[in-house]
This record gives structure tokens, sequence and C-alpha cells, in this order.
């Protein structure tokens, strides 16, 4: 039994067998089903950990965006709720055009004209904001601001019709003080701080230095007869995006700043022209870089103040350029940089370049055909032409009184021109003749004759030749040279054919009153002259010539006597200007009626055609005439809406009253706006009060379009078709008309007098010509 036990535990272990390996393989199932679970567990915790990577480096970049262009993530701004915005920090939302233009509008800005910064305009552009000026009556909108947008490249707003911009920059803008605009045309600096307007901003186009755009930002000023303009240069940098005021400038001969090749480098060149008179000025600057991040150039000045060669002759050169006489300086480094083989370095030449420049401009003056000979000395003086000026003083007496005032009257540019060039060459008897010319009239004959002999090298027949230069000093008037001024003289004329000698004065006898060939005599009738001191009028009362040597006291009171020439102005029925040149030959005084008798060439007579200017006579110093720039209502209007509304109102009153157009109610401002528009107006001050009056010069044709005038007025009308004026005050009242009773009185010219400050009006009567200043006390033109 126990055997059978023993065998039986064995066979019933095979028998159990395969319930073995089922119950095996049943036992592993829960295994495999936990292997699975595991896998995408794994599977999920690394999508997450992704996931999660992704969404960090998202908002890590939007960030980074944030912090360095706000604008970039603007698009969130489309899904989030209001509270939940982004801000932009100091970046505006983009906006059109139309939208930035309401905005400055809202503020009581104006916007001006867009200039684009790029080749596609749409890109990017310079919007300058103005803002209206108070109590302003011409040149009302001051540039107050320069903005410069760029377009949005976001797809929120790319994708729009209309294009949106954000603000990249902007520069606030001040105009330059007063003392600094003035300044060229002062001996003294003045300290006036008051900023003048700037009213135009304009890109320079053509060959400017890149990259980048340069602009210029003007204005204007009206000081007496100089109209200066002036302004700042401003740079913009697209490499930056900033925009840098790089420089101030200031004009009075109303040039504006050009870029111009100077030096030859490859790069232009800023000049500035301050020429003044036969003074020339030109301030060249160049581009110079800079190791600064937000400005990488500069305009530096290239000036003579410093030599850059260490040689005596450069040196040399320099001080007689500084002096102004800059064709000697140019030529004499023409043979220096000869002697270097042709090359000098490049500050050396830049220094030659501006000298260079200046002397092209003494040339063609000098080149010129002057009627003066005062004129004509004046011009080869500041070109170094010496023996040339002294040939022109020698040829006569005339000459020599005539030069002899420009000398008196000269502020130091001829003295220390003569002083430097005879510091390089004490020896030149040119030189010597002239300096001791100067001497002569503004220190007296004594002091050039101790001068002369105290020279060392001066030979025996320089000596002689010079003290007979000085001798020409003595001839008539001579001894009273101080007293002595240009003649200043304005009046009708008519020639005539018959002259008694006895019926005139002159200095010399009656014989002397004598025609040559081609010569007639013309009667001057006097209405105006100086008599060195102040302006005298038509009629002439309370003058009284002495008894004896009455003509040499007309000589000597109205200037004949160092400037016997007068011109004859006639004007021909085609309006053609006819101007010949007479001498004065003798004097008339009847009455209170001042006569001069002069001899010159033949004119076309006008035969008294009252449809045409009298003829004109007046000597060379008497008048300056100005001519301010028209422009026409509507632009006034823009600058000065109120202002206009008033002017208009009061113009049409005027003409009214003058039954230029019927009376009744005036027509609104939109009406008369849309007939006067485009008449053209000038602003400049005639009453010296810092403030610009309103010219309005209207023709017949223009009257008679304002409406169908009755048969009285057109009848006056085609008798009388020549232009007449009318002056409106910076109140807007008429302060002169041509539109009065008195049909035959015009203005025909606005003229600065020598020793007036304010300027004076040229006015044509029934008989004569006047000259009317404003009168402050009286408050009228007299």
């Amino acid at each position: 039994m126990a055997n059978r036990s023993r065998k039986l535990t064995p066979k019933a272990s095979k028998q159990n067998q395969p319930h073995a390996g089922v119950m095996k393989r049943l036992a592993k199932k829960p295994q495999k089903k936990l292997k699975r679970g595991s896998w995408l567990s794994s599977m999920l915790a690394i999508a997450i950990l992704l996931i999660s990577a992704s969404l960090i480096m998202a908002f890590a970049w939007i960030s980074v965006l944030f912090i360095f262009n706000p604008d970039q993530v603007s698009w969130l701004n489309k899904v989030l709720p209001a509270w939940a915005q982004i801000p932009l920090g100091n970046h505006e939302r983009p906006q059109t055009l139309k939208q930035i233009q309401l905005d400055l509008s809202k503020k009581n800005q104006i916007f001006g004209e867009t200039l684009p910064l790029d080749q596609n305009a749409e890109n990017s552009f310079l919007l300058p904001v103005f803002q209206q000026r108070a109590n302003c009556q011409s040149d009302c909108k001051e540039l107050v601001e320069l903005r410069v947008y760029e377009r949005s490249e976001e797809l929120e707003f790319k994708s729009q019709s209309e294009n949106y911009y954000y603000l990249a920059t902007k520069l606030p803008v001040t105009g330059p003080e007063e003392s600094f605009v003035i300044s060229p045309l002062l001996e003294e600096p003045q300290d006036i701080n008051i900023p003048l307007p700037l009213t135009e901003v304009q890109r320079f186009q053509g060959g400017t230095p890149s990259p980048g755009v340069w602009f210029n930002l003007r204005g204007q000023r009206q000081q007496g007869t100089d109209a200066f303009v002036y302004g700042h240069v401003v740079y913009y940098n697209p490499e930056r995006t900033n925009l840098l005021q790089m420089l101030s400038w200031t004009s009075p001969n109303g040039q504006l700043p050009k870029w111009q090749q100077v030096t030859g480098d490859g790069t232009k060149e800023l000049v500035v022209d301050q020429t003044v008179g036969l003074e020339p000025h030109l301030q060249v600057y160049q581009v110079k870089p800079l190791k600064l991040f937000l400005k990488p150039i500069q305009l530096e000045a290239i000036t003579l103040k410093s030599s850059v060669l260490k040689d005596s002759a450069y040196q040399n050169a320099l001080s007689i350029a500084r002096s102004g006489l800059w064709t000697p300086a140019f030529e004499w480094l023409k043979f220096i940089k000869k002697q270097h083989k042709g090359v000098l370095p490049k500050a050396a030449q830049a220094q030659m370049d501006l000298i260079r420049l200046h002397s092209q401009l003494t040339k063609i003056q000098a080149q010129k055909n002057w009627a003066s000979p005062s004129q004509e000395v004046l011009a080869d003086l500041i070109d170094g032409r010496w023996e040339k000026a002294l040939q022109v003083f020698e040829a006569s007496p005339h000459n020599a009184q005539e030069i002899a005032t420009l000398l008196k009257a000269d502020e130091k540019r001829l003295w220390n021109r003569t002083s430097a060039a005879l510091r390089v060459n004490p020896n030149r008897p040119e030189v010597q003749a002239w300096f001791a010319l100067i001497l002569a009239v503004q220190q007296g004959e004594g002091h050039a004759n101790s001068w002369l002999k105290a020279q060392p090298k001066i030979t025996k027949d320089n000596l002689v030749y010079i003290q007979g230069l000085l001798a020409r000093l003595k001839g008539e008037g001579a001894s009273q040279i101080s007293s002595t001024h240009p003649s200043q003289i304005v009046g009708t004329v008519q020639p005539i054919t018959q002259v008694t000698s006895t019926e005139w004065l002159q200095p010399n006898s009656p014989a002397d009153l004598k025609l040559t060939d081609n010569q007639v005599w013309y009667q001057v009738e006097v209405s105006a002259f100086n008599d060195g001191k102040r302006w005298l009028n038509f009629p002439f009362e309370n003058f009284n010539p002495p008894k004896s040597d009455a003509a040499k006291f007309f000589w000597k009171t109205l200037g004949i006597t160092s400037d016997p020439e007068i011109q004859i102005v006639v004007w021909l029925s085609n309006g053609e200007q006819k101007i010949t040149i007479a001498a004065i030959k003798a004097v008339q005084l009847r009455g209170k009626v001042l006569r001069l008798l002069a001899a010159g060439p033949k004119i076309p007579e006008n035969q008294n055609d009252v449809l045409q200017p009298k003829s004109l006579a007046l000597t060379n110093a008497a008048l300056e005439w100005v001519q301010p720039s028209p422009i026409t209502l509507q632009e006034l209007h823009q600058q000065n809406p109120q202002g206009v509304k008033v002017m208009l109102s009061s113009l049409w009153q005027s003409l009214q009253q003058s039954r230029e157009v019927p009376a009744g109610d005036i027509p609104s401002f939109e009406q008369m706006q849309e007939k006067l528009g485009n008449w053209p107006v000038q602003v400049i001050d005639l009453t010296n009060n810092a403030q610009p009056e309103i010219i309005l010069t209207i023709s017949a044709a223009e009257i008679a379009s304002l409406n169908k005038p009755t048969p009285g007025i057109q009848e006056k009308n085609t008798g009388q078709p020549r232009d007449r004026t009318i002056i409106l005050s910076d109140s807007n009242e008429v302060i002169y008309t041509d539109f009065t009773g008195n049909y035959l009185q015009r203005l025909s010219a606005i003229a600065k007098l020598s020793g007036v400050q304010s300027l004076a009006l040229l006015v044509e009567n029934a008989h004569n010509y006047s000259l009317r200043r404003w009168s402050e006390k009286n408050q009228r033109f007299e």
C-alpha cells in the first residue's frame, strides 16, 4: 500500500501537469495587462511634458516680444477681454493716416504734408505738426514738432484695406533766436533771445549723403530791405529710427542751403550762403563720423582759423583769405600745392576749396560792367585787383571824388584787406597807394604823408606817385569830403529843346552849357532829395541859398559834387521801360520849385500818355527798391483765416466807396473768396511796428470781373486801366488807397531811403512823384 501510494504520487503529478501549465498561463495573463497600461501612462506623461514645454516656450517668446516690441503681440488683444488687454507701454496702437490727422485736430494742432522716407511712400513718412500763432497776420502756422510714422507689419493691421502706422519717433521743434538770425548784418552780437517761427519743411533732393534723409526747416523774416531766411537742418537716421537736429542756419540774401560738391572727396558738402552785398560769405559743412550710438554723424564747418600746414607761406595765404582777399589767397595756395607735388592733406585741401569757392564769387563781381566808378572800384578791391582799381581812380576828377566818398564811408572792410596785404608784402606800391588814400580821407592827408615817409623801402618815384594820387583828393569839393554825400534825388523829368544859361546856376561859366553829339536836354523837377542829414520834400519852403556862390551851395547840398549822374526812366506805350544816364549840369530854384538841368542821350518819349507812368528821374544812391514776394489771398487765408475775413470786408467797403462795385450789402465771405481768392497780395512791414501790412494791387480787368459795372463805372475803368493799390494795416484798417477821388494817384513802388528806418512809398500824383513815409504821430503816410 505504501508502494502504491509512492507510485501513485508521481503518476498523479504527470496527469496533473497540463493543468499546471494552464495555471501558469492564467497566472501570466494579468502581468501582460499591467505592462500595456504602464506604456500608455508613460506616453501620456511625455505628451503632457511636451505640451507644457511648448506652452512655456510660447509664453517665453511672447514675453520677449512684449518686452522688446509690444506691437508684435497686439493681436492677442483681439481675443482677450477688456480687463485682460495687454498694455503696450509707450507704443501707441497703430492708426490710419486719417485717424492720426483727426487726433492732431482735436489737440488744436495742424498737420502738414507728409514727406516720404522710403522709395515706397506707404512704408514710412515724416509728418510736420504746426500750431496757430496768436495775434498773427502772416506766416501764422508755426512748426512745433516732427513725427516719423512707420507702417505696421502685424497681421491684424496688414490685412486691413487701409494702411496702419505707428509712431516711430518724434522731435520737438523751436525756431532759432532772433540774435542768431540777424547776426550776419551785425558788427557786435546782440542778445535777443526771442525764437523766430519756422513755417515750412522741405526734403533735400538729389545727392544728399546716405544712408538717411535730410530735411530743411525754414522761416522768413523781413529786416528792412533784407529778406532773411533761416532754419534748421534735420537728419533722419533709419538705422536708429531717430531724428537729429544737425545745424541752425541763416541767410540775409534769401538763399536756401544746398548740397554741392566742394572738396571733391565723393560726399557732397552743405553750403550756406551768407553773402551781404558784394561781400561774399559762404559756410561749408562736411559730414563727419561720430562714435555715438544715437548720433553716428555730425556736420562740421570748414574753417580758416588754424593752419593745417606748418608752412609760413600757407599761413600767410590763410591770413589774407580771412581778411577777404580770396583770389590772391587762392592763387598763392595753388603755387603752394604745386610745391607739394599736387597733394595736400585733406584738411588743407578743404580750406583751399573753401577759399576757391569765395574767389569764384569775387571774380564774377569784378568782371561785371558797373555803371558807378565807386562800385567798380569796390568790386576790384574786394577781388584784390589793386592796379585796375587805381586806373579807375585816375580816370577822371569825378571818379576820384566819388571813390573818396566810398573810402570815407568804408567800415573797415577795405582797411582790413589793405592791412592784411601789407603784412605779407609791405613794399607793394599799389597796396601802399590804397592804404594812403584810405588814411587821407578818414584821418587826414597829414597822417597819410607821415605813414608814407615812414615806410623803409619806399622809392622816391613811388612816393611822388602816391602823393600825386593824394593831390587828386583836393579837387572841387574835396576839401570838405567829410560833409560830402552821394546825391540822392527823385523827381519827374521831361525833355526840353531850349536852354537859357542865365536862368540856371552852375559852378562854372555859362559857356559850359553845351551838348555833345546825340545828347538832349532834360529838365528834372525835384520831388525829394537828401541834404546829407535828412530828406526834404516838395514844396521846398525855407530853402534860402546864399546870395554869393549859390551854385556851390546847391552842388554841396544836393550831393552833385560827388555824384552828378542821374537816371532817366521812361515807360513806352507797350509797357517797356527805357533807361538812360544823364549828367546834371545846372540847378534852378523858383519859388518853392527846385529844378535840375541834365544832358544825356535821347530816348523815346511816352508823350504824356495818361495810361503810362510819368517819366522818372533818380540818382543812383536815391532809392533801394523793395519787392516782397507775392502770395495769393487764398494762401494768406490759410495762414490767417480771421484776419483775411476782416480784410476782405474792409476791401469791399473801399471798392463801394470809390464806386468800383455797386453799393449795398457786402457779399458773404465765401462769395468774396471765390472771386478774389487768386488775387496776389504782398506782406511787408511799412509802419515800422514789427507787424506786416497787406498790399493788394488790383488791375482794371480784375475789378471789372467782380460785377457787371454801371455805365459810369465802365467808362471810368476804360479811361484808367492802370493797376491800383490798397494797403491795410495789421489791424485791417485802410492806411493807403488809390481808390480815391484823385484817379491820377498811383503807388509806383516801395523803397528804402538811406538813413531812414521805415520804408517809403513812391507815389505818382497828377503832376509829379512824392515820397511818403509813415508818421507814427499822425498814423498816416505823409
